[in-house]
This record gives C-alpha cells, sequence and structure tokens, in this order.
C-alpha cells in the first residue's frame, strides 16, 4: 500500500476499534486489524487521537460571487478544512446571481474552480417562475433543490406559494429529485410581535414554535400527496418531531437536519444585543434543546450539519444590538464538529454517533456513497480527531472570512489535528474538486 494509518481508534464502517486503513491513490482499499498492513509510509496515530471520515456538510452558506465580502470559496473552505469538514454542499442563495438557472450554476462553479481546499457540490434554488429551469439544473448535476416558504431574507430568492411548490414537487418526483425546504409559515409570523429591539425574547416571540410546526404540516401533506422526496433544513421546534414521525409510519419520504447551534445554544443565556446569535428559525430554551438531542437519539432528526451563514460584521448590528435590523445567521463550519461533539460526550453518546449524523448520513442523502465513511472503495477522506482536547473558541482562529461567531469564548471539547482529501494532507494548496451529482 502506498499509505497506511495505524490508528489504536477509529471509528469505521465496520465499527468502532484498532484498525489499520490501506490507501492507495485517492482511495481506501483496506481496514484491517490495527497492526496487520504495510506501506511505503506508515502514519502512526497516537492514542490521544480518533480517525473519523472526512464530514460532509450539505447546509453551507458561500455567497459567491456577488457577496463575496461576506464569504468566499477559499475562505469557506478553508474553514471547513480546519473543523474535519472534506465535503460541502453550497447553498443556492445569498451568492449573485442566486443558483436558479444553468447559466447561475455555471458562474458559480467558474468562482469556485481552483479556490477550494474540500470537494464542493451545489444546490439548486425552486423560486416562482423558474420551474422550467429545474430539470436543466438536475441534469446538470444539482445535490437537489432549496425553497423558501417565506421570505428568505434576500429578494433575489422568493418564496413558493403551495401551488408551486405542489407542481414542482411532482416534477421534482418525476425526476427522483430531492426538495430541501426552509419551513416556516409566513401568515404565523406576520400576525406576530414583530421583532426589534436589544432583547432575545422579543425577537424569539417573533419566530414562535407554531410557525414552524404549520409549515411542516403543509410540507408533509404536499409529499403525501405527490410522493415527493422532501427534507426539513434546521430543525428548530421539537414540536414538530410528533408530526415527523407520523409522516414516517405513513410512508412519506422525510428527512430533517437540525444544526450544532440548536444543540448547543439555550434561549436563557443569550445577553441583550449579542446579535451573533440571530438566526431564522432561532435558538429556543433549554427545554427544547433537549427534546432535539432525544429526537437524534430516537433517528427522528437524520444528521447535523452547520447552516454557515456568515455576514459581514456590520449586518449583524452590533452597534444598535438590534435583533430586529441585525443579519440571521451563525458562522460555525469550523467548530460544527466540536460543538456537537461536547454535547453529545456529556449525554451519553459515542463518536460513532457524531460520525453517523456528520458524515455517514448527510452523505448518503445527496448520493455521495464514497464519502462519510472509511470503508474499502471510499475516498480517503479523513479527520484526525483529539476527542479530549479542551479549548476556547477564538474567533482570531476561525478561518472564515468575517471574525463574527456566536461560539467566541466558548469552551469546547475536541480538536482537530488534521484533515485528510483524498489520500493526501490539506496544507495550503487548493486540492478540492467541484462535486457532480451522480459522478464520482
Amino acid at each position: 500500500m502506498r499509505l497506511v494509518f495505524r490508528a489504536r481508534r477509529a471509528v469505521t464502517a465496520a465499527g468502532e476499534g484498532a484498525f489499520d486503513v490501506g490507501v492507495d491513490g485517492e482511495t481506501v482499499t483496506a481496514v484491517e486489524p490495527y497492526g496487520t498492513l504495510r506501506g511505503d509510509r506508515v502514519v502512526e496515530l497516537g492514542e490521544d487521537v480518533v480517525l473519523l471520515p472526512g464530514l460532509v456538510d450539505t447546509h453551507v452558506h458561500v455567497n459567491d460571487p456577488g457577496r463575496s465580502e461576506w464569504e468566499g470559496f477559499e475562505t469557506a473552505t478553508r474553514a471547513a478544512a480546519a473543523g474535519g469538514v472534506t465535503t460541502i454542499v453550497d447553498m443556492p442563495l445569498n451568492s449573485l446571481p442566486p443558483t436558479v438557472d444553468v447559466a447561475a450554476l455555471d458562474l458559480k462553479r467558474k468562482t469556485a474552480a481552483g479556490r477550494v481546499h474540500v470537494d464542493v457540490g451545489f444546490w439548486g434554488g425552486a423560486i416562482p417562475g423558474n420551474a422550467g429551469e429545474l430539470r436543466a439544473l438536475h441534469a446538470e448535476g444539482v445535490f437537489g433543490f432549496k425553497c423558501f416558504l417565506l421570505h428568505s431574507g434576500v429578494d433575489e430568492f422568493p418564496p413558493l406559494g403551495d401551488e408551486e411548490l405542489e407542481g414542482d414537487l411532482r416534477l421534482l418526483r418525476d425526476l427522483g429529485a430531492l426538495m430541501i425546504i426552509h419551513a416556516e409559515d409566513s401568515e404565523t409570523i406576520e400576525h406576530a410581535p414583530q421583532p426589534h429591539g436589544r432583547h432575545y425574547g422579543d425577537f424569539l416571540g417573533s419566530r414562535p414554535r407554531e410557525a414552524e410546526n404549520r409549515a411542516i404540516a403543509r410540507v408533509i401533506e404536499l409529499a403525501r400527496r405527490t410522493g415527493a422526496r422532501v427534507h426539513i433544513l434546521h430543525l428548530s421546534s421539537s414540536d414538530a418531531l410528533p408530526l415527523i414521525a407520523a409522516a414516517r409510519e405513513d410512508g412519506v419520504s422525510l428527512t430533517v437536519e437540525t444544526c450544532p447551534h440548536y444543540l448547543t445554544f439555550t434561549a436563557e443565556e443569550i445577553a441583550d444585543g449579542a446579535t451573533q446569535f440571530k438566526c431564522c428559525p432561532p435558538i429556543r430554551e433549554a427545554g427544547n434543546r433537549e427534546q432535539l438531542w432525544q429526537g437524534l437519539a430516537d433517528g427522528l432528526i437524520d444528521f447535523v450539519v452547520s447552516d454557515h451563514s456568515p455576514c459581514t460584521p456590520e449586518l449583524k448590528r452590533f452597534d444598535s444590538g438590534d435583533f430586529g435590523e441585525a443579519w440571521g445567521g451563525i458562522s460555525s463550519l469550523q467548530v460544527g464538529l466540536p460543538a456537537v461533539w461536547t454535547g453529545a460526550r456529556a449525554r451519553g453518546f459515542g463518536l460513532a454517533d457524531v460520525v453517523r449524523w456528520m458524515a455517514e448520513r448527510p452523505a448518503a442523502q445527496v448520493g455521495l456513497t464514497h464519502k462519510g465513511r472509511i470503508a474499502a472503495g471510499a475516498d480517503a477522506d479523513f479527520c484526525v480527531f483529539a476527542p479530549d482536547e479542551e479549548f476556547v473558541v477564538d474567533v482570531a482562529n476561525l478561518r472564515h472570512r468575517n471574525p463574527v461567531s456566536a461560539y467566541h469564548g466558548r469552551s469546547l471539547t475536541g480538536v482537530v489535528r488534521s484533515t485528510w482529501l483524498r489520500g493526501k494532507e490539506i496544507t495550503g494548496e487548493p486540492r478540492g474538486r467541484l462535486l457532480v451529482r451522480g459522478r464520482k
């Protein structure tokens, strides 16, 4: 073998244990008991680290081109690599133009080419009036389509009404494509108190749980009616878990994600004016957080991805601390693994659970069967992780473009020592590839 990782601890498709992992070229070719493989180069891993598969984050807003001052491909993928993430899938909005036709997809690919440190795929967008573009985008290899049920925050990516959503779902069903949905109900939010001022409780009241619950119920009904595959993005309301359980019992093709910030923070701890914590849907109360963890344990929530949604410091309105005026989004691409691991280990979960939530299942959802696991035939994507090492997050050490993060000052456990993409350690040269659905 060209390369052998000798790991006293590894999480592989065969389970957690002591393994040798053999690599030829870009691919894992063997996973055998510890000490049995020979190679031209042997990487001996210490007892204080665990070899994990590279993580797969299917919910990242890179915002490039058009809003590259918010984030760009070079900085976002550096942050991903520093966090043990070897594959991201970029969201279709916040870039200009949004990825709602083939011309926009081509521009995004040209913008990313030669600048990415990890592998990058792309979602397409479903907005009013672009139903005729979906088939062509699917043929060009996007991994599915994103839509909103209320204002997205940017005017160039408007929401779908029920009739258009149903029509798009029927089309995507016939294509075998996935619709991923920001599920909050616009009418509920319109009738809620409007967000204003420095008090987080006022902002929380403007995005009530009922907005999520009603929207998810509507998505479930449309998925049931059309037979389409649907995915609920960034679940924050634990009240929706019984709806999700019942839909699955009825055979609805439904998957669900949540995010590290919903599993880490609580509404009760967010200080006045701390707009770095603003996101939509919002971070909710401590009891709600624990129910989300239970949803993961029960398998009702399939996986955890970042929803990395950065902006410039000015847009967070730290000058006024007004939650109504600030941009909603949390920058977390680099710290998702330690954030989730810190919470998971405190609740009795193991690293195999974290790998399932943050690598294996998101990869499987988008058809990247060669990603997210350590097994013969998979890409040699690895994260060398020190699970017992503690650190305090400092935005000065984060690689994304702007020094803003809700995690600044947070004590977390678990440090990424190195990240490997297709058999080579990620150091300085951008070696990432642009991924196309259905192609390795």
